[in-house]
């Protein structure tokens, strides 16, 4: 690693008044990207990535709750509706906020800091949710785990795929995005228990399942306190030495684990050491270089927002309201749809690395849409059950997970390193505000209307989002697979320095 002062010539950032602040040149994204498969990787995968099963966990609960907590007895004063609609709006617009507000934090004070801080968000408030006695206790606590959550999104897939190697990223990114699901069927299961009253009492039940968040949340927290801090972040926030020990470490664990000799390394980078960068600044970068970028990532953010957020807090209205199913029975129609979309991730996740980003983000948005397309059509001739049905979600969702999963590696690839958390963070909060909360208010209000026609509308509303958002993808989708983020955006710190420049090493 080479450090030297910056001076005048061969910068993009030469008007931002940081000329005299020391510059570094480093091999440390070549050096994680050509890394093999490891443990290490393994600790990475475990400790970031389980996040995601809580979300599933904490909607799907919700969603299979609402009606027991609507039921006289349940020490709760509140409807199904409110649960439903109100509350769900709430989690998401708290998720919006704390991606936003963790998203510039995670920037500013790095990774690891961050996805610590807003894991413990979301244990506090979970475990406050299980006291509610009122409903505006329950809406305060929903929207402090939103806000948790938010956060984490923001902080845990900039980790990832700063860490995880070019050739795997995205298979792991959305494989990890997609575990939402298994969060989704154990809640799922979990709520066919714990909504038996001949097991637990009905102002009990519902509250062991915001306990079930905690414990697992818990069990992360152990793991996750051995994940490293991105030494990619360390190198352009005047940490380059500490960088450099770091990669060390990990080569010299994967070397003595594997037993694979390291090839060298000769690519390198060189950026400016800034402790922090404006938000002016960064705006200013998007919205200039990135215009088209910026328009991918909120039509794909939008499209699998208003689906899913709808779906999966209103999926359970449909089976009681339309097809009679028993509230303590819908947990399992929810389990085949969790399974359905985890295992789209986890099958067509290498095709996203093989086939490419965009054959693949685009396929699987506009198939998904083709298809809910033809599910309301059938819907609306009254030719489905609740069994039909949920075979046609889960086909649906299967394909469509996967296209949902890519929009967070996406916008994760796709702008600069030192803006990565806070783009995460803008297009999940900008999109979810418009899909994730809207489709929630919007699909609710029109399934609880009773109507096959409201309901028929709700889904095309969603397929129509789905088949837009495939299609933007196919105009001016970004080719990613198997290329250095650095590469795909260039670092807002990065100088043309010639490689041959002298300074102190270290």
């Amino acid at each position: 690693m080479v450090m030297q002062r910056a001076d005048s010539s061969g910068s993009r950032n030469d008007t931002v008044g940081v000329k005299d602040e020391p510059t570094v040149q480093t091999r440390v994204p070549g050096r994680l990207d050509r890394l093999p498969w490891s443990r290490w990787h393994w600790r990475i995968v475990i400790g970031l990535g389980t996040v995601w099963i809580l979300d599933g966990l904490e909607v799907t609960i919700v969603g299979n709750m609402a009606s027991r907590l609507a039921e006289h007895g349940s020490g709760i004063n509140i409807t199904t509706a409110q649960v439903t609609t109100f509350a769900a709006a709430i989690y998401v617009a708290g998720a919006c906020c704390g991606a936003l507000f963790f998203g510039r934090m995670t920037d500013l004070h790095g990774r690891k800091k961050l996805f610590m801080i807003t894991l413990a968000v979301y244990l506090s408030a979970t475990a406050l949710t299980s006291l509610s006695w009122t409903a505006w206790f329950f809406f305060v606590c929903r929207f402090f785990t939103g806000f948790g959550i938010g956060g984490e999104y923001a902080a845990i897939n900039s980790a990832i795929d700063e860490l995880i190697p070019a050739r795997a990223r995205g298979r792991v990114d959305l494989i990890i995005n997609g575990s939402f699901w298994v969060g989704a069927a154990v809640g799922s299961l979990a709520s066919i228990v714990l909504l038996n009253t001949a097991i637990f009492a009905t102002d009990l039940g519902w509250r062991l399942a915001f306990a079930i968040g905690v414990v697992l949340g818990l069990v992360i927290v152990l793991v996750r306190r051995h994940v490293p801090e991105s030494p990619r972040w360390l190198f352009t926030h005047g940490r380059a030495e500490e960088a450099e020990r770091l990669v060390a470490e990990i080569e010299q664990e994967i070397t003595d684990n594997t037993g694979v000799e390291l090839e060298p390394v000769e690519e390198s980078v060189t950026v400016r050491q800034r402790h922090s960068i404006s938000f002016t600044e960064i705006a200013r970068t998007v919205i200039r270089e990135y215009p088209r970028r910026g328009i991918l990532g909120l039509a794909l953010f939008i499209g699998q927002a208003f689906l899913y957020n709808a779906v999966t807090f209103g999926y359970a209205v449909i089976l009681t309201t339309f097809f009679k199913t028993p509230t303590g029975d819908t947990g399992y129609y929810f389990v085949v749809i969790a399974v359905g979309n985890f295992l789209g991730p986890l099958l067509l996740g290498r095709l996203f690395d093989t086939v490419g980003r965009k054959p693949m983000i685009a396929g699987t948005y506009i198939l998904s849409g083709v298809l809910l397309f033809g599910t309301a059509f059938l819907f609306q001739r009254g030719v489905l059950d609740a069994v039909t049905m949920t075979a046609c979600w889960t086909i649906v969702l299967f394909f469509a997970s996967a296209g949902a999963s890519s929009a967070y590696l996406t916008v994760s690839e796709i702008f600069p390193l030192e803006t990565r958390a806070l783009c995460i963070a803008f297009f999940y909060a900008v999109g979810t505000a418009l899909g994730g909360i809207t489709g929630p208010l919007l699909f609710n209000g029109l399934v609880s209307s009773g109507k096959t026609t409201d309901t028929t509308l709700a889904f095309c509303i969603g397929a129509g989002l789905m088949v837009a958002a495939g299609l933007v993808e196919a105009a001016i989708g970004v080719r990613a697979e198997r290329r250095s983020l650095e590469s795909i955006a260039q670092p807002l710190s990065a100088m043309a320095v010639p490689q041959t420049a002298t300074g102190r090493q270290v």
